[in-house]
């Protein structure tokens, strides 16, 4: 089996995986991290977004060795052990922008990518645009663009 390693949430890890791994499982099943969901496996849902060296990738269809020697942020990665909430985690948390919580970290860690792109000053329509690619099922998105929203300004100060 191939050895891969990569730097995730600023820790360098490796393993031996099967070239068909993809990079949803070596987190969630290697490294313990399951704060990436696998919802769909087809790239559609969103629940499985990481950033990959600070882009926002679907991690359900990208493979674990195409992640060679790349810088990998997760949910865990916003906030490591004992931090504040990032401020995007914080405005989903005021803005009660969750209900069941499984779309919840692919959903924040798309916001922080919209952001990045598009800067801080978001309007609805962007906002609703961009996460065009992150299925919720139980919110109805206006609580998730609002934290958005409010997230994107946050992370200017």
């Amino acid at each position: 089996m191939p050895a891969v390693s990569m730097t995730v949430n600023g820790k360098t890890v490796s393993g031996d995986v099967e070239p068909r791994t993809l990079l949803v499982q070596f987190l969630r099943e290697n490294l313990r991290l399951t704060g990436t969901h696998v919802g769909c496996d087809t790239s559609q849902c969103g629940a499985c977004v990481v950033h990959m060296n600070g882009v926002a990738v679907k991690s359900c269809t990208t493979l674990a060795l195409q992640a060679e020697g790349a810088q990998v942020t997760t949910i865990e990665g916003l906030a490591p052990n004992g931090a504040p909430l990032h401020p995007m985690q914080e405005a989903f948390r005021e803005n009660h922008a969750l209900q069941c919580g499984y779309c919840t970290p692919g959903m924040i860690m798309t916001a922080v990518d919209i952001v990045r792109r598009k800067g801080n000053e978001l309007d609805d329509h962007t906002i609703r645009e961009e996460l065009d690619g992150n299925i919720c099922r139980c919110t109805g998105y206006h609580n998730i663009v609002k934290a958005v929203a409010a997230g994107a300004k946050a992370m200017a100060k």
